[in-house]
């Protein structure tokens, strides 16, 4: 079985993450997104609603199951028997960024990191803009899936 983690804080899941994770799906016969917690991190929303707005605009889909962690992301692939990681890329700093991250894991663990290029159309959004969006009292329905609601 080809099992994946699509790991993130996802505060709040946004289009971005929304069009990796519908294009991983192709790749995997599971994908498991996994909300990191870290108790260091200030978070606009709680891990509870981070959790529903991801389990719900996934409802439908069987090949998806979101789970929270902590600690290494590698360990916690181990832990679930994942050989894979998915990550998005939006733009050459990312890459960069992400490019160390995999090369650590890889050093680390016998865990691959798969990259996949965010949708040109969306590969401005992230989710502090999206944060910025909401503190400030704009529309931030175009960013993310009708799930992500601010009480």
């Amino acid at each position: 079985m080809r099992r994946a983690i699509f790991p993130g804080s996802f505060d709040p899941l946004t289009l971005g993450h929304y069009d990796i994770i519908t294009r991983g799906l192709s790749l995997f016969d599971e994908l498991i997104i996994a909300i990191g917690k870290n108790a260091d991190k200030k978070y606009m929303f709680t891990l509870e609603e981070r959790v529903r707005f991801i389990s719900e605009a996934f409802k439908h889909e069987p090949k998806i199951k979101v789970k929270t962690y902590t600690g290494l992301t590698v360990d916690y692939c181990r832990k679930i028997d994942a050989n894979f990681i998915l990550r998005g890329l939006r733009n050459p700093a990312d890459f960069e960024f992400e490019k160390a991250i995999a090369h650590t894991n890889r050093k680390l663990s016998e865990i691959e990191t798969v990259f996949l290029l965010t949708s040109s159309g969306k590969s401005y959004i992230s989710s502090s803009i999206v944060r910025d969006v909401i503190r400030n009292g704009g529309d931030y329905s175009v960013l993310v899936p009708e799930t992500v609601k601010v009480n």
